[in-house]
C-alpha cells in the first residue's frame, strides 16, 4: 500500500515542524509539505495535491475554516483534519460546514494522530469527543424547550385548537362532524383535565404552550 500523503498547516513554525516530523516517523504517512497560513496552504496543497490536510484553525491571512473549505472545493478528494487547541462549538460546526472530515486537538498523542490521517484518509470521520458533547450542549442551549402535548384524545385536541381560535361550538360541530352534545361534552372534559375554568382560559393555555 502507498503511504498516506499528509500536508500540515499551523502559524507556530516550532509547532508545525514538530507535528510534520513526528508524523514522518509513522508508518505509512509521507509529510510533503507544510504552511504557515491558510492562504499559502492553499496554494501548497494544490501544488503537491496531499491525501490528508492537517490544519489548525487560528492563523493569519485566511483561517483554517475558510482555507478547509477552499481545498475541498478544488481537491474533493483530500481529505482535512482540523488540529486545534480550541474547544470551540462554533468552530466545530463551522468546520464541519466546511467540509472537515474531523476535529481533533493538539495534545493528541502522535500515535492516534497518524490513525487519525489514516481513518481520514479512509473516508472515516472522527471529532473528539469533547468538541461534540460542546457542539451537542450548546445546540440544545439553543433550541427552544420541547412543550409536552396536552394528555388529552386526538380528538380533543383537535376541540381545544379550535377553541383556541375562537370558534364556537356550533362551528366546531359543523367542522368535525360532531353533534353540538358532543362537543359541549369534550370541551368540559378539555377544562377538568388541564385544570382550566373556561373557554378562554383554554384558548390562552393552548397558545402559550405552542400547540396550535
Amino acid at each position: 500500500m502507498t503511504d498516506v500523503r499528509v500536508m500540515v498547516v499551523d502559524d507556530q513554525v516550532l509547532v508545525c515542524e514538530g507535528i510534520a516530523s513526528l508524523l514522518g516517523l509513522q508508518e505509512g504517512i509521507t509529510v510533503v509539505g507544510t504552511a504557515g497560513d491558510g492562504r499559502e496552504a492553499v496554494e501548497r496543497a494544490l501544488e503537491v495535491k496531499p491525501d490528508v490536510v492537517l490544519m489548525d484553525i487560528k492563523m493569519p491571512v485566511l483561517g483554517g475554516i475558510r482555507a478547509a473549505e477552499m481545498i475541498r472545493d478544488e481537491l474533493p478528494s483530500c481529505r482535512v483534519l482540523m488540529l486545534t487547541t480550541f474547544n470551540d462549538e462554533e468552530y466545530v460546526l463551522d468546520s464541519m460546514r466546511a467540509g472537515a472530515s474531523g476535529y481533533l486537538f493538539k495534545d493528541l498523542p502522535v500515535r492516534e494522530l497518524a490513525q487519525a490521517v489514516r481513518l481520514a484518509h479512509a473516508g472515516v470521520d472522527q471529532h473528539d469527543a469533547a468538541a461534540v458533547r460542546r457542539l451537542m450542549s450548546a445546540l440544545d442551549l439553543a433550541r427552544p424547550a420541547a412543550r409536552r402535548r396536552p394528555d388529552l384524545t386526538e380528538r380533543e385536541f383537535d376541540v381545544l385548537k379550535l377553541v383556541a381560535r375562537g370558534e364556537t361550538n356550533r362551528q366546531i360541530a359543523k367542522e368535525l362532524f360532531l353533534s353540538e352534545g358532543t362537543v359541549k361534552n369534550h370541551v368540559s372534559r378539555i377544562l377538568n383535565r388541564l385544570g382550566l375554568r373556561d373557554r378562554v382560559q383554554a384558548a390562552l393555555h393552548a397558545k402559550d404552550n405552542g400547540w396550535l
